[in-house]
């Protein structure tokens, strides 16, 4: 896959094609292999078409296909064939018919869209004025859409899709996210599994916001076999992670906790402190919230503490508001006001301020009040501000998912 842009290059703008892309030709049994990102410029346009050309069987490329002088992926796809831009006239017409509907002329610079390098094929714009090429280089064949999204989606489903070269496997993807250790120990606990390949399987590690999750690719002959090799190496890494594992591809930490909830028929209320409402908001991202989380408290100074959980005034007055003692109060008293099942009481100091000797930046107190009584858990988190909140959130959810687990 080649993105070409500027924009994308200098990071302006994300490059929301390629992930859709690959994901769209794993389902076609066409495995990625690299993804490019070149700037607007003819000959790094060329020279990255013929690099990837020597390896991959199909090659797509996304953007630099409008009508400004900065649009030159045409000419690189060109230069790449050794071929001359020659104009084709159903495309041309295609074009001015585009700007005819809308009461538009089209102007003299949209006619280089339907300028094809000689040999290629053009691949029609049913959403716009950039039209894509189909051809051939080397044992290659290349694919050039826009870069508008929505153009481009279509016209892959629509043109590119049916072109696509036949595979003799199918590949099912994984994903398989774990929290509640590091990316190192994982790989320590999975050990052979990311070190080997096992038979057509294999699985790789990316880390976001502490989730480290596992990308199992299997190839086989068919989806059953594929699914099947896919199945034995998934239970092979819930056998080795046991409770670390938090749930599979779209799952996440809030989505999981609603549904063991929903499961159980149990109920939900949370009192945050220095996570300002972040984990309430997390859990409400998921549809259906309303059936088993009941609201939440954003208790930040102590006089919300006092008066909206029933905190004791000598409790702050003692351990101060970031202590296990106020977190624990903060969970029971939230339990108690909203007749939860259960109860998350969150305090801490997210930072860059307000830290002492004793009290670092990162420390945060997190208490889980349930049918059992309640737990408190202590936790110093690395980051910036932004880092130890979203953490925070994140490690009280865990331990709302490890209790109901």
């Amino acid at each position: 896959m080649i993105s070409v842009g500027d924009e994308l290059v200098s990071g302006a703008t994300a490059d929301t094609n390629a992930p859709w892309l690959a994901e769209r030709l794993v389902s076609f049994g066409i495995a990625p292999v690299s993804h490019h990102t070149v700037a607007d410029d003819e000959q790094a346009v060329a020279s990255a078409i013929l690099s990837v050309c020597e390896r991959a069987d199909v090659v797509v490329v996304t953007g630099g296909l409008g009508p400004t002088a900065d649009d030159l992926t045409r000419q690189g796809l060109a230069r790449a064939m050794g071929a001359e831009l020659v104009l084709d006239d159903e495309c041309l017409a295609r074009i001015r018919e585009f700007f005819r509907r809308r009461g538009r002329t089209m102007a003299p610079a949209n006619r280089i869209q339907a300028m094809i390098p000689a040999g290629a094929q053009a691949l029609p714009n049913r959403l716009g004025t950039a039209a894509g090429v189909a051809a051939a280089v080397a044992d290659a064949r290349v694919f050039l859409m826009p870069g508008v999204p929505h153009e481009m989606r279509e016209m892959f489903n629509s043109e590119v899709a049916s072109r696509l070269p036949k595979s003799d496997a199918v590949i099912v993807r994984r994903l398989i996210h774990t929290y509640g250790m590091g990316e190192s120990d994982i790989a320590r606990k999975l050990g052979d599994l990311l070190r080997q390949r096992e038979g057509d399987v294999v699985v790789g590690t990316t880390v976001a916001a502490g989730v480290v999750s596992l990308r199992i690719v299997a190839r086989g002959r068919d989806g059953s076999s594929a699914k099947r090799q896919a199945d034995h190496v998934e239970a092979q890494v819930r056998e080795r992670l046991g409770a670390l594992v938090v749930g599979t591809d779209s799952d996440t930490m809030a989505s999981v906790v609603g549904r063991l909830l929903r499961e159980r028929g149990q109920t939900l209320a949370t009192a945050e402190s220095c996570t300002g409402g972040l984990v309430g908001q997390m859990i409400t991202a998921v549809s259906g919230a309303s059936s088993y989380y009941l609201g939440g408290v954003v208790s930040y100074a102590d006089q919300a503490k006092r008066e909206l959980l029933g905190v004791p005034r000598e409790l702050l007055d003692e351990h101060g508001a970031v202590s296990e003692r106020v977190a624990a109060a903060m969970a029971d008293g939230c339990r108690s006001r909203f007749a939860a099942d259960w109860a998350v009481g969150i305090t801490g100091i997210a930072g860059p301020t307000g830290a002492t000797d004793e009290k670092p930046v990162g420390l945060v107190w997190i208490a889980l009040s349930g049918p059992a009584g309640t737990q408190t858990h202590r936790h110093v988190l690395p980051g910036t501000r932004g880092h130890i909140r979203r953490r925070a959130a994140m490690a009280a959810l865990n331990h709302v998912r490890l209790a109901l687990m």
